[in-house]
């Protein structure tokens, strides 16, 4: 899966199947005193070993589904183009790049390219989602003490 690729809503099926194998994972996990354990997938018959690490990442990814919510997974130390963090933050590449320029998002060039952290990105978009929701309590504030809520 790419870093851009599009997500998509689990169907109700996947979310209903999500939310059962999510609580007997959770009480399978519970049971597990090693670092790892051998999980069978019944329809090949096939063995594997996963880290209980893992296996609780898996967990979580079951419960996220179950509920409905959108799933993305991105290794921690991984580098962006300036296109896919426009596309993540949600603005236009040149945008972006002023953003980088201006030092608000720190960047490395690699030859003529510049790569971002995945984290930095997602870093900065929280902080965009968090002054628009205090500057949206500022603007109802001052509406609520001009008199615009009063009847």
């Amino acid at each position: 899966m790419s870093v851009t690729e599009p997500l998509k809503k689990p169907s109700k099926a996947d979310q209903k199947i999500a939310s059962q194998s999510y609580n007997r994972l959770t009480s399978i996990i519970g049971r597990i005193h090693a670092d790892q354990a051998e999980i069978e997938i019944e329809e090949t018959r096939d063995k594997i070993k996963i880290p209980l690490s893992a296996l609780k990442l898996l967990g979580e990814i079951l419960k996220a589904m179950g509920q409905g919510k959108l799933i993305s997974i991105v290794p921690v130390a991984t580098e962006v183009t300036t296109q896919a963090a426009a596309e993540i933050i949600g603005c236009s590449r040149p945008h972006l790049i002023k953003l980088l320029e201006e030092g608000k998002i720190p960047f490395i060039k690699v030859g003529k390219h510049r790569r971002i952290k995945f984290d930095d990105v997602i870093k900065y978009k929280k902080q965009m989602k968090d002054l628009q929701k205090q500057n949206i309590i500022d603007i109802m504030n001052a509406d609520e003490e001009s008199g615009l809520y009063d009847s």
